[in-house]
């Protein structure tokens, strides 16, 4: 009894000492820290919108159709007169916080988290399977993707979405695919690296079967990258969600989709309304800079540690 309360505040002590880790690591980049913020800000926004805003994303004022900024609509309005600071932050809902954008839960949120939550399940699984299996289950894996990663990005996306057509399930089932090939290489190298450790070996003399080693004793020791490239593709998937939306194919109107706004703003940028298409610009682009500058510091700190 004594042994396991001992073994139990040793386990707590070691779970601390990580944490305490990667906050140092964290919190002495510079880099990381800005990208920090700017993260923090766009889901603090998201989580708060409802609190944030006096309008929903739909409601329309008809007698202030493209206004500039205003004591009423402080970032302006649409061509419908809708709030652009409302449908801005609840656009944040759309891309980040696995919530509903409204109270009627009509539409998901986080839809850039969900697809790369899938992509990493699935491109996982591929890269451990081939990296520590090897041989032709190796072969067959690796050149299907090396396929996938043969066609543009942006082309695949299109490929996938008009194909299955323009919703929220649809463009995170195009996020997971398109995401699937880099994940799985890369899990499969760091797997080829460490199933010579003596650890696996011991596992596989134990007699664990090859689900167990990959799982438990292989997976948990290549989190590290993962993390750092989940951040990077969270990023990508926001661009890319932006790119869809912009061409017609993201989510379907009146969602307040960052990339259909500003498809939709454009048009009236040289009539002297540049707002509509400016403040979804400003959020695509800062976000996805602030994850990027989260993921590199986190990565460029990490590696003096080893």
């Amino acid at each position: 009894m004594v042994d396991k309360t001992v073994t139990e505040n040793n386990n707590g002590k070691q779970k601390l000492n990580r944490v305490k880790e990667v906050l140092s690591i964290l919190f002495s980049s510079k880099t990381a820290m800005v990208g920090l913020v700017i993260v923090i800000f766009w889901v603090t926004v998201a989580v708060f919108a409802p609190y944030l805003t006096d309008y929903t994303p739909y409601e329309q004022d008809w007698k202030a159709p493209n206004q500039g900024p205003s004591a009423e609509h402080i970032l302006g309005t649409d061509e419908l007169g809708r709030d652009l600071w409302s449908r801005l932050i609840y656009g944040a809902r759309v891309v980040l916080i696995v919530l509903p954008i409204t109270h009627n839960f009509s539409l998901p949120g986080g839809t850039a988290i969900w697809g790369v939550v899938v992509s990493l399940f699935i491109g996982a699984t591929l890269g451990l399977i081939g990296g520590y299996k090897g041989g032709w289950i190796d072969e067959i894996v690796m050149r299907l993707l090396d396929a996938m990663m043969a066609i543009p990005v942006i082309l695949l996306y299109l490929i996938i979405v008009a194909t299955i057509g323009a919703s929220a399930i649809n463009v995170v089932i195009a996020i997971a695919i398109v995401g699937v090939p880099g994940i799985a290489r890369l899990v499969r190298s760091l797997t080829l690296d460490i199933k010579t450790r003596e650890y696996i070996r011991a596992a596989e003399t134990r007699g664990e079967s090859a689900w167990f080693i990959m799982f438990v004793e292989i997976l948990p020791n290549t989190r590290g990258p993962i993390i750092i490239d989940a951040m990077l593709r969270v990023g990508y998937a926001i661009f890319a969600m932006g790119t869809l939306g912009f061409l017609g194919l993201g989510m379907p109107p009146p969602s307040p989709d960052w990339g259909s706004m500003v498809a939709k703003g454009r048009s009236f940028i040289l009539m002297g309304d540049p707002w509509a298409a400016l403040w979804p610009s400003i959020a695509i682009a800062s976000l996805v800079v602030g994850l990027n500058l989260l993921a590199d510091g986190i990565r460029e700190e990490s590696m003096r540690y080893q």
